[in-house]
């Protein structure tokens, strides 16, 4: 039976003593630095406690205002938590104070001082065949030799570019503005090519663009024959960049539509023998249409035991034959009712409740990463009829309707425009623990391929005597293409470079876009360059 206590009320239902108890501790606070119990606590309370009550502590006096014999306890909520004790305001909430990774900007210094963020320590950068929108370089060195170059330093860099010209900077270089190589180098790091070209519009990215597109002017939207010019050029200048690619005059390239973006690239690249092609992000519709054509494709992310199954030799088998496999294994999966003799008291599935099923696990990883393609060898031109004839690939609606798919490739083809990144360099003043100090940083901005990614890292590491930092910005939806693929026979990388020496890219970049991937679904976002050694993370 509950003990009944004169004048106790757990319910809080007569604050008034509470309330004029705080006035009078309010009134004497500087009398006495340590006033007796009897005065801190209600008489309803010290009855309680005289009954054998368990109460919660008591706020101790000075709960306000800097008042009493020492730093108060804030009290909090008390219908925050159960426990409502009063936090010490130099307690943290959930233990020791964990350190927070600082914003990038352009003047932050990245730090990998997390221990559970990947990062790697190496000469190199890993291969990223992501692309990327946006760098940000920071340096304690000034950015100031990339500004206003003359117009003799401008002519030779696109000279350099287009005749492929081989130009290795020394380690270091002291005095960068007085460096008349490096300054046409920078120049040259900076040309991509690109169909179609529209200044007007922003051609890329390309996936939800819609937003950028709207209002600007598009005459072709509404006009057939206009249309049908725009994908007859385009279709001319898709076919010029597979035929580079297969004749290892083109490393690599990019089609970039609104729905999905397609990466070309030639053998030897990737550690793969073969001529490869990516396709993210993909839909169940996309596939069907593809096998329909009779292209042969896997899906590298899904794992073999639900997607593709083997014989006992170990071949591969096609899509047909997946699929009779998967039928009889759902027959088996019943028979065991039959040898019970509980097969007529249990309704078995029915064919079309099974394929609904399977149908629903293919379209949940549409629109996903796990949807990424890979198409290899001479199925990669029958993935090319497939792009020129297919009606999905341009928009029928909206601020994209009838523009063709972005071409980006690092070498010149027929119909392409030559365009250039844009760079722009900043100095501020950041504040240090004397005062303040210069912080330079370098922005560059467009569709940044992998040649050019590797080209401006390498022309940075000599400007800056081999220390800076830097952010990237990946288009999402291309940061899959980092996937590692599995592949048959590994490609001699001697005969890949002397097959692709005159593929356009510089040799450094061509051994490192040789490479195998390495960062998985995942791109780069952070490199510090100290001492000549990277760290990055991804």
């Amino acid at each position: 039976m509950a003990l009944s206590v004169p004048g106790y009320s757990p319910g809080f239902r007569k604050p008034p003593e509470v309330v004029r108890l705080r006035r009078k501790r309010a009134r004497s606070r500087g009398a006495a630095a340590s006033p007796p119990r009897e005065l801190t606590e209600p008489a309803a309370r010290r009855a309680a406690l005289a009954a054998g009550l368990p109460l919660r502590p008591f706020p101790a006096a000075g709960g306000r205002g800097g008042g009493g014999g020492g730093p108060a306890a804030a009290r909090r909520n008390p219908f925050a938590r159960l426990d409502n004790r009063p936090r010490v305001a130099a307690e943290p909430p959930d233990g020791p104070a964990r350190e927070q990774p600082e914003a990038p900007g352009p003047t932050s210094h990245v730090s990998f001082s997390e221990p559970d963020t990947p990062s790697s320590e190496s000469t190199e950068l890993p291969v990223d065949w992501s692309i990327k929108t946006r760098l940000l370089f920071t340096s304690s060195q000034p950015f100031t030799w990339a500004d206003h170059l003359k117009a003799q330093e401008e002519a030779q860099g696109l000279v350099q570019h287009c005749r492929a010209t081989e130009v290795t900077l020394p380690k270091s270089i002291q005095d960068p503005k007085l460096s008349t190589e490096l300054r046409c180098t920078f120049q040259q790091s900076l040309i991509y090519w690109l169909h179609p070209a529209l200044s007007w519009l922003p051609l890329f990215p390309r996936i939800g663009a819609d937003r950028k597109m709207a209002g600007k002017t598009s005459p072709w939207s509404n006009d057939a024959t206009l249309q049908h010019v725009l994908m007859s050029d385009w279709s001319v200048s898709f076919t010029s960049l597979y035929n580079l690619l297969k004749t290892k005059l083109c490393p690599y390239f990019y089609v970039c539509t609104y729905q999905f973006t397609v990466l070309f690239r030639a053998a030897g690249l990737a550690g793969s023998d073969l001529i490869t092609a990516l396709i993210s992000p993909t839909t169940r519709g996309l596939r069907e249409a593809m096998r329909n054509e009779g292209i042969e494709f896997s899906l590298p992310l899904i794992k073999e035991s639900g997607h593709k199954k083997k014989t006992a030799s170990g071949t591969s088998l096609g899509y047909g034959e997946e699929q009779a496999i998967s039928d009889e294994d759902e027959e088996e999966s019943f028979s065991w009712l039959e040898e019970m003799g509980v097969q007529d008291k249990i309704k078995k599935p029915d064919i079309l409740s099974i394929k609904l099923r399977k149908e629903k696990h293919e379209v949940q990883m549409d629109h996903r990463p796990e949807s990424v393609v890979l198409v290899k060898g001479i199925n990669t031109f029958t993935l090319l009829n497939f792009l020129i004839n297919s009606k999905s690939l341009v928009a029928t609606s909206g601020p994209q309707a009838g523009l063709p798919p972005t071409l980006l490739s690092p070498v010149a083809f027929r119909g392409a425009t030559m365009q250039m990144l844009k760079a722009r360099s900043v100095n501020v003043k950041t504040q240090a623990l004397s005062g303040y100090r210069d912080q330079f940083s370098l922005e560059i901005t467009g569709p940044i391929m992998p040649h050019s990614l590797h080209s401006l890292t390498m022309l940075l590491k000599s400007s800056q005597s081999g220390s800076f930092s830097a952010v990237l910005y990946p288009h999402e939806p291309t940061a899959v293409f980092n996937i590692c693929l599995q592949m048959d026979k590994v490609p001699d990388m001697e005969v890949v470079h002397k097959e692709l020496t005159n593929c356009g890219l510089h040799p450094n970049t061509l051994e490192q876009l040789s490479q195998i991937p390495l960062l998985g679904k995942s791109s780069l976002r952070n490199v510090v360059l100290r001492d000549y050694i990277y760290n990055w993370r991804s």
